[in-house]
C-alpha cells in the first residue's frame, strides 16, 4: 500500500508545472504570423526594388539617351543629355495641331515615391506597436501566468484531497464534504475569469488593430491607384520630344525646335511598378481577413481551459459580441501556445475525456488526477 502511495506522490509532483527559467517577456510575440509577413512584404519589397533600380542608376549612369544632331559635339550631346532629363517635358501637338507640353516628372520621382511607400506602410505597426503593444504585453503575461498557475493549483488541491482522505476515518464522508464544496464552488479560481470577462468590455485593443488593418488596406489601395494612374499616363511613353531652346540657345539657328529621346530605364521602372502592384493587390484579401478574424470567437483555447475547476466562461454564455479586446487578446494566446505550459497537458487531458467511456467520471482536471492517484477507489458511485 505504501508503494502505490509513494508512486501516486510522484506522479502529482511530475503533473506540477516548472517555474519558468527565464522571463516571459522576451519570448512573447506582439504580432500574429500574418502581420509580421504582411509587415515584411509591404515594407520590404519596395525598398529591394528601389535598392535595385538606384544600383542600375549608378550603375549604368545616364538615364536618357537623346539623339542629338550629327553636327553637335560630344560636350553638346552631353548637355543635350542632361537638360532633357533636367526637364523631362515632352513636346508635341494635339489632334488640332497645337503645341501641349507633357511632364515626365513622375517617373524621376518613382524610386523616391516608393520609397515614401515602403515609411507609409511601416506606419500602421509603428501605430500597433507604440498605442496597442504595451497594454497587450502586460495583459498576455498576467493572463499566461494565472493560466499555468490555476493550473497547478489544480494539482495541489488534489494532493491535499489526497492526504485529507488518507487520514480521513470516513472515507464516505470525505466524499460528502467534496460534492458539497463543488457544489458551492469553493475550487473556484475567479480572479483569471473576473479579469477576462472585463476584457469582454473593453474596446480599446481592438479598436487600434482594426485601425491598424484599415490603414494598410488604405494605403496598399493608394499605392495601387498611383500606379495604375502612373501606367496610364506614363509608363507607356518611353520615348519623348525634348526642347532645349530655352535661355540663351533660344536665338541659335542651328539648333533644332525638338530632339528625340529615349528612356533607358523605361522597361525596368515597369517591372517594378507591376510587381509592387500585383503583390499589394494579392495582399489586400490577407488584410481583409485578418479584420475578419475578430468576428469569430476562438473557442478552441477557452475550452480546454474549461478543465480548470469552475473556469466556465463558454458554458455560461458570456462570450458575447467577439468585437472586443477578450478576442484580440484570444488571437495573441493562440500565436503564444508555446508559453503557455499548460495548454499541452490540458489539452490532452481534454482528448483522454473525449476518448474514456464514463465521460461523468471526469469533468476537469481535478477529477482526472483523481482517477490517476487512486481516489477513485473509495469515491461513491452515484
Amino acid at each position: 500500500m505504501s508503494l502505490s502511495h509513494t508512486a501516486a506522490e510522484y506522479m502529482l509532483s511530475d503533473a506540477l508545472l516548472p517555474d519558468p527559467g527565464g522571463s516571459r517577456a522576451k519570448g512573447l510575440r506582439l504580432e500574429l504570423p500574418s502581420d509580421r509577413l504582411l509587415k515584411f512584404v509591404t515594407v520590404g519589397l519596395p525598398l529591394f526594388l528601389v535598392s535595385l533600380a538606384f544600383a542600375r542608376e549608378f550603375s549604368a549612369g545616364s538615364q536618357i539617351s537623346c539623339f542629338s544632331p550629327t553636327n553637335f559635339t560630344g560636350k553638346q550631346s552631353a548637355y543635350v543629355d542632361t537638360a532633357c532629363w533636367d526637364s523631362l517635358l515632352h513636346h508635341g501637338f494635339d489632334t488640332e495641331g497645337h503645341a501641349v507640353t507633357k511632364s515626365l516628372w513622375a517617373l524621376k520621382v518613382f524610386p523616391y515615391s516608393l520609397l515614401v511607400v515602403a515609411v507609409l506602410m511601416y506606419l500602421p505597426y509603428l501605430l500597433w506597436r507604440y498605442a496597442a503593444a504595451p497594454a497587450l504585453h502586460s495583459d498576455l503575461l498576467f493572463i499566461i501566468d494565472e493560466l499555468d498557475k490555476s493550473y497547478n493549483r489544480s494539482v495541489r488541491l488534489v494532493q491535499h484531497m489526497r492526504k485529507v482522505q488518507q487520514a480521513s476515518a470516513e472515507p464516505e464522508r470525505f466524499w460528502e464534504e467534496y460534492e458539497r464544496a463543488r457544489r458551492e464552488r469553493y475550487f473556484e479560481f475567479p480572479l483569471l475569469e473576473r479579469y477576462l470577462t472585463c476584457k469582454q468590455h473593453a474596446h480599446s485593443l481592438v479598436f487600434i488593430y482594426v485601425l491598424r488593418n484599415l490603414l494598410l488596406l488604405l494605403f496598399l489601395a493608394a499605392t495601387c491607384l498611383y500606379l495604375v494612374f502612373l501606367h496610364l499616363n506614363i509608363f507607356f511613353q518611353d520615348e519623348f520630344s525634348c526642347s532645349i531652346k530655352t535661355g540663351l540657345l533660344q536665338e541659335e539657328s542651328h539648333i533644332p525646335p525638338l530632339i528625340p529621346c529615349k528612356l533607358v530605364f523605361f522597361s525596368v521602372f515597369q517591372l517594378i511598378s507591376l510587381s509592387v502592384g500585383g503583390v499589394y493587390v494579392l495582399l489586400m484579401p490577407v488584410v481583409i481577413y485578418n479584420a475578419l478574424q475578430l468576428c469569430q470567437w476562438d473557442k478552441g483555447l477557452l475550452s480546454v481551459y474549461e478543465m480548470l475547476p469552475a473556469f466556465d466562461l463558454l458554458s455560461r454564455k458570456m462570450l458575447t459580441c467577439p468585437v472586443n479586446d477578450l478576442n484580440v487578446i484570444l488571437l495573441f494566446l493562440r500565436a503564444n501556445i508555446s508559453e503557455l505550459t499548460s495548454f499541452s497537458r490540458l489539452n490532452a487531458v481534454s482528448a483522454l475525456r473525449e476518448a474514456t467511456a464514463n465521460k461523468e467520471d471526469i469533468d476537469t482536471v481535478v477529477d482526472f488526477m483523481t482517477l490517476l492517484a487512486g481516489l477513485e477507489a473509495t469515491k461513491p458511485k452515484p
